[in-house]
């Protein structure tokens, strides 16, 4: 099996068991995506029409508020599912805007695909539903920290959760996340470093 189908069946594995025929049904309902560094695979505006897994590479989620500043709310890598979950299903425009920061490999299904391989493998809402889940939780937690944390409880924590994407993204990109101007960032990145 190739190491980009191995990675998304390691993916699924983690929360039911599938057979080897099984396994071959979803490859044959996965489409394999390149986007080069600095596209775009989805721009507000557009409607979702895969539900996408990182194979390789590193993209940046986010919004743009009324002045046009970027709101990251998602750094996606290797074994990370992205896209608008509420665009995929509800079949309306989305508001995000997901960007390769590297060039990226990612393996996408479309919402006919995600349907059939529901009829096919009922199996696999147990999975989806486990990961719009935990999706739902991360949502959640992130919100509660941009109320209770501080801009640089808010890195700290980052930095530990995240040690495998902090080192690829642009301190730029790194303050839309915590919330932050660029030149704040560097303050609070040069005041840890020193701790």
């Amino acid at each position: 099996m190739e190491n980009s189908h191995q990675l998304i069946i390691d993916n699924v594995s983690r929360f039911i068991d599938l057979t080897e025929l099984e396994k071959q049904k979803y490859m044959s309902l996965l489409t394999d995506i390149k986007v080069k560094k600095k596209t775009f695979l989805m721009q507000a505006g557009d409607i979702t029409t895969y539900e996408y897994f990182i194979t390789k590479g590193c993209l940046k989620v986010y919004t743009l508020d009324e002045g046009g500043a970027p709101h990251i709310s998602m750094f996606a890598v290797e074994d990370y599912w992205t896209g608008d979950m509420a665009s995929f299903m509800t079949i309306e425009p989305t508001r995000y805007f997901i960007k390769a920061t590297e060039d990226s490999e990612l393996l996408g299904i479309s919402r006919a695909n995600y349907d059939l391989l529901f009829q096919e493998i009922p199996k696999f809402e147990r999975f989806y539903r486990i990961l719009y889940q935990r999706s739902l939780i991360s949502y959640i937690r992130r919100s509660n920290h941009s109320i209770s944390l501080t801009a640089e409880e808010r890195y700290i924590a980052f930095k530990r959760k995240y040690p495998n994407i902090i080192n690829r993204i642009t301190q730029k990109d790194l303050a839309a996340y915590i919330g932050i101007t660029p030149e704040f960032m560097s303050k609070i990145i040069s005041k840890v470093n020193r701790m």
